[in-house]
C-alpha cells in the first residue's frame, strides 16, 4: 500500500553536506506515525509523531538533523560534516516502537546510497 522513495544521495567529499528525503507514497496517515532513517537496515535518525527526534549515537547527533513535513508526507535527513563511515545505503520507514528499539512497518523501499570518500 505505502511505497517508500528515498532520494538524495550522492558521492561527496569528507566535510560535505547531503540532504535526504523519503517521500512515503500512499499513506494517509503519515502525520500520526513516527518515522526512521536508517543506514544499511540499521536505524541512524528518529522523529516522532510529536516532532521529537532521536539519533543513534554521539557521532551522528550534532552533524545529522531528521526533520518532517507531514503536509508532504515527508521526512528529511540533513547530514552536515559528512565522514568516510557514514558511507552506506539510507533507507527510511515508518516505525513502531517497541523493546529493544524500532519496528519497520512497510516493506522497504530501494534505498539511497551515499558515498563519503577523500
Amino acid at each position: 500500500q505505502v511505497q517508500l522513495v528515498e532520494s538524495g544521495g550522492a558521492s561527496v567529499h569528507p566535510g560535505g553536506s547531503l540532504r535526504l528525503s523519503c517521500l512515503a507514497s500512499g499513506s494517509n496517515a503519515f502525520r500520526l506515525y513516527d518515522m526512521g532513517w536508517y543506514r544499511e537496515r540499521e536505524p541512524v535518525a528518529v522523529i516522532g509523531s510529536s516532532g521529537s527526534t532521536d539519533y543513534a549515537n554521539s557521532a551522528v547527533k550534532g552533524r545529522f538533523t531528521i526533520a518532517r513535513e507531514n503536509a508532504k508526507n515527508t521526512v528529511f535527513l540533513q547530514m552536515n560534516d559528512l565522514r568516510v563511515e557514514d558511507t552506506g545505503v539510507y533507507y527510511c520507514n515508518m516505525i513502531s516502537v517497541v523493546p529493544g528499539g524500532y519496528h519497520p512497518l512497510k516493506d522497504w523501499g530501494k534505498g539511497t546510497a551515499v558515498t563519503v570518500v577523500a
